[in-house]
């Protein structure tokens, strides 16, 4: 549950998962999920405030729970969760849950409307690949209202979390971002809005079906075992089950074959999954063959800038260096770094290795150009 990378880590760390470490131990075998536990972290942070004035500008009490617009089903999940929460912060100390309770800002003291409201507002923190690594609070940025083409990203540096531009913002024009994963219909992009934050989304391009048409290209009947198949397919990644993985993935998409063109999205689906499992397994062609057919989609579906498109860029690159591809792979590299250096910013460690890796490459060639002199 809880890991780092070594002793002094560990250390620094401490102060705040002490009493969390305590609360795991005495829960298991059962495991909270990242909501409950960082519900209970808010908890333990407020009872030992720190002594310097944080940048926060709003407060948890400024946020919606929304548990008038939710439905009974989903009150009762979100209730079993509160439950879980008074469970696992009691493992603390049995005598504090009047103190814990009298720490939490008024609307937040049931711990139901605690838990709606770090579901409704916690943002997934990344890795520089994209890839989820855990769940956190980010009070101010959580008031910023959604788009399905934002003019701004949010990037990850460890725990911090930065803002960034996209595209020139015009004065008294909207600061937005988006709340999920835009590469998907319409439909499922409104079904998970407004299941997760209660609001219909009525943004350009949820009013514009343009992309619908190559979302959906090639023949039905051929594109609906992909979309049939992702669930097993998506049990199968999370199980790390990745020569199973890619052996269904390769099956699925030499029976799609041409008629359902890469931009299909639940065949940019199946690739993706079968590069990541390439990956795994050390499959380095084969990851590659895989990663170059999505690059197009990617270009189609992710506008630049935008940090998905940059970080996959990044991911063939390194196919490509590593398969001594060199010159592809500068001009891969470049093409990421373009992007990079807008989403994630100059000082921010992927675009230090994307600098990296340019500089090798030129290194490299120029090695090659000159050993054949």
């Amino acid at each position: 549950m809880a890991r780092y990378c070594n002793a002094t880590c560990q250390k620094q760390a401490w102060s705040g998962h002490k009493r969390e470490c305590k609360c795991l131990r005495s829960l298991l075998p059962r495991l909270p999920t990242d909501s409950v536990r960082l519900a209970a972290g808010l908890i333990f942070a407020l009872l030992n405030p720190p002594k310097t004035v944080g940048n926060e500008l709003y407060t948890l009490e400024e946020h919606e729970s929304h548990l008038n617009s939710m439905s009974e089903q989903k009150k009762h999940g979100l209730s079993q969760l509160a439950s879980m929460l008074e469970l696992y912060v009691q493992q603390e100390d049995s005598g504090m849950t009047q103190e814990m309770t009298s720490a939490l800002p008024p609307s937040c003291q049931d711990p139901l409307s605690l838990i709606a409201k770090v579901t409704c507002n916690c943002f997934t923190i990344s890795d520089g690949e994209l890839q989820e690594v855990g769940v956190g609070l980010y009070l101010s940025l959580s008031l910023l209202n959604h788009d399905c083409q934002p003019n701004c990203v949010m990037v990850f540096e460890g725990k911090r979390l930065q803002l960034r531009a996209v595209r020139d913002i015009s004065p008294k024009e909207e600061i937005t971002i988006s709340y999920i994963e835009t590469l998907s219909l319409i439909e499922e992009r409104q079904r998970q809005l407004e299941e997760q934050y209660h609001f219909i989304c009525h943004c350009q391009r949820c009013n514009s079906r343009k992309e619908e048409g190559f979302m959906l290209s090639g023949e039905e009947e051929k594109w609906h075992q992909l979309k049939v198949d992702l669930p097993r397919l998506e049990g199968l990644k999370t199980e790390s089950n990745w020569a199973m993985l890619l052996e269904s993935c390769s099956n699925l998409l030499s029976a799609a074959g041409a008629e359902v063109p890469n931009e299909n999205l639940y065949k940019l689906r199946v690739t993706d999954m079968a590069l990541d499992a390439a990956i795994h397994l050390g499959q380095w062609e084969e990851a590659l063959r895989y990663g170059m057919k999505t690059l197009p989609s990617y270009r189609l579906y992710y506008p630049d800038p935008h940090p998905v498109h940059g970080v996959q860029l990044m991911r063939v690159g390194k196919l490509q260096h590593y398969l001594e591809h060199i010159e592809d792979a500068l001009d891969t590299f470049k093409e990421a770094y373009i992007i990079i250096r807008t989403t994630h910013g100059d000082d921010h460690h992927l675009t230090a290795d994307l600098r990296m890796k340019m500089e090798e490459c030129r290194q490299e060639i120029e090695k090659q150009q000159s050993g054949r002199h």
